[in-house]
C-alpha cells in the first residue's frame, strides 16, 4: 500500500507569515518525532493574491500513523502555539494518477 499524503493549505491574514512559520516550526518537530512520519516540505505561495499563504505537503508511512500522531497526547502542548488569524486545513490524500 503506497504512503499517505497529509495536505495542510494554510490561510494566513497578512502580516502573521512570521508567527505561522513558527507554529509551522514546532507543529513539524512534533511530527517528526511521531512513528510513520516519512517526511515533510513546506511551500510558499510566489503571488501576493494567494488564498492560501503556505501548503505543506507531508508524507506518512499510512493515514492511521497520522490519524494516531493527531490523537497523541503530546500534540496539546504543541498547539496552544497556534496564532490567531492562521488557519490550517489539513486532510488526508491518496495518489491516484501520476
Amino acid at each position: 500500500m503506497p504512503n499517505a499524503i497529509v495536505i495542510n493549505v494554510i490561510e494566513v491574514t497578512e502580516g502573521r507569515e512570521d508567527a505561522a512559520l513558527t507554529a509551522w516550526e514546532a507543529f513539524a518537530e512534533y511530527f517528526r518525532r511521531q512513528p510513520g512520519y516519512v517526511s515533510t516540505k513546506l511551500h510558499r505561495a510566489v503571488g501576493a493574491d494567494a488564498r492560501f499563504r503556505f501548503i505543506n505537503v507531508a508524507e506518512w508511512e499510512s493515514a492511521d500513523d497520522f490519524l494516531s500522531a493527531l490523537k497523541s497526547p503530546g500534540l496539546a502542548d504543541v498547539s496552544p502555539g497556534a496564532p490567531e488569524q492562521v488557519n490550517f486545513f489539513t486532510s488526508i490524500y491518496e495518489v491516484i494518477r501520476s
